[in-house]
């Protein structure tokens, strides 16, 4: 009988995490001592109460934010270690961001929003008809096919929502981090977004981490961060 050995790579590791920030004259410890590891290809949820540090774990993650100590891993690299332009690039190819804020660009339409991170990652930029197909299907996708040419402040919130996720999704990341991704959406554009999330991560192998309060989210993951007061409360790996 053939023995097949499948390995699962870590995408992302956190190593005693501390995170702590002054508010005027008091000292906020925000995370203490985190420690978890995320495997390529998870669908995860970190859930928890207002303040319980959810929304500084995705900065680390994403590279926005630097622990005060510890070690942030992404594929195997110490990010510590790296220098501006290597954490820049890092955060152009291998992460796409959702943010709750959207952090649309105003003079930009919602095509040009999402082709943008097309022509900064790549050294070479895809032909332009590529682009263009590439970036209508992911627009068609989330159901705004219509809207390509409207500015944001043209748009209502949630289809600013789905304007930042097709962007995040762009470039192939391997990894998504999405804060509150559902949070402007109804019921209807919520599933939409989420059936397609599942679809990249199902068939491209991508990793998705949620800060969330959606309980969908929660049922369709299949690992799940409890935190509470900057410690994880609960950890749950192989959910269905």
């Amino acid at each position: 009988m053939k023995l097949t050995i499948i390995c699962i790579m870590t995408v992302v590791e956190l190593k005693n995490i501390v995170k702590s920030y002054q508010l005027g004259n008091v000292t906020v410890h925000a995370l203490k001592g985190i420690n978890l590891t995320i495997a390529g290809g998870d669908f995860v949820s970190v859930a928890g109460p207002s303040g319980s540090g959810k929304t500084t774990i995705m900065n680390l993650i994403g590279l926005i934010d630097t622990p005060s100590s510890g070690d942030v891993v992404i594929q195997g690299m110490a990010t510590a270690q790296l220098n501006r332009n290597e954490l820049t690039r890092m955060r152009q190819t291998v992460i796409g961001f959702v943010f709750q804020s959207f952090n649309l660009l105003p003079v930009l339409n919602v095509f040009e929003n999402v082709e943008l991170p097309l022509l900064l990652a790549a050294k070479k930029p895809l032909p332009a008809a590529e682009r263009k197909e590439w970036v209508e299907h992911l627009l068609e996708a989330v159901g705004l096919s219509d809207r390509m040419a409207h500015l944001p402040s043209e748009l209502s919130g949630g289809q600013q929502q789905r304007v930042a996720i097709a962007r995040a999704l762009v470039n192939h990341p391997k990894i998504v981090i999405a804060d509150e991704p559902t949070a402007n959406l109804d019921s209807e554009n919520g599933e939409r977004v989420l059936d397609l999330m599942k679809h990249v991560n199902k068939t491209d192998g991508t990793t998705f981490i949620f800060s969330t309060h959606d309980s969908t989210i929660w049922e369709m993951a299949n690992h799940v961060i409890f935190l509470h007061d900057g410690i994880v409360q609960k950890n749950t790996v192989g959910k269905s």
